[in-house]
């Protein structure tokens, strides 16, 4: 859990930074086919398959991007209230470790799994 001003100012540059280069990579996997062409599976294996496979695997992708972001906004708004750094599911604090690799953590190790 953060001690200072300084570690929550720290620790929100680091979340802030975070939330944005997720926003850019979501925003770069969903956007729109150039030139507004529909591509689909054929009975061949071409170029629209490989690019239908690709835009699924996009958007997958993007789901569990927007997953993160969402912890990480969810993290930014436990330090406005004063709850950073504890699990949201048991109250106990999150080790540091594990704040530190992954500083938007918001639930201990034991209720991170699903």
């Amino acid at each position: 859990m953060p001690d200072s001003p300084a570690d929550q100012s720290a620790i929100r540059s680091e979340l802030t930074a975070k939330a944005a280069e997720l926003r850019a990579q979501i925003e770069e996997l969903t956007k729109p086919v150039e030139g507004g062409a529909t591509i689909g599976f054929g009975k061949r294996i071409g170029e629209g398959t490989t690019q239908a496979i690709q835009q699924m695997a996009d958007a997958s992708t993007a789901q569990t991007l927007a997953g993160v972001l969402d912890q990480v906004e969810r993290a930014m708004t436990k330090l406005d209230d004063g709850s950073y750094g504890r699990c949201d599911e048991c109250g106990e604090p999150i080790g540091e470790a594990r704040l530190e690799f992954r500083p938007w953590s918001v639930r201990c190790v034991e209720h991170a799994q699903p």
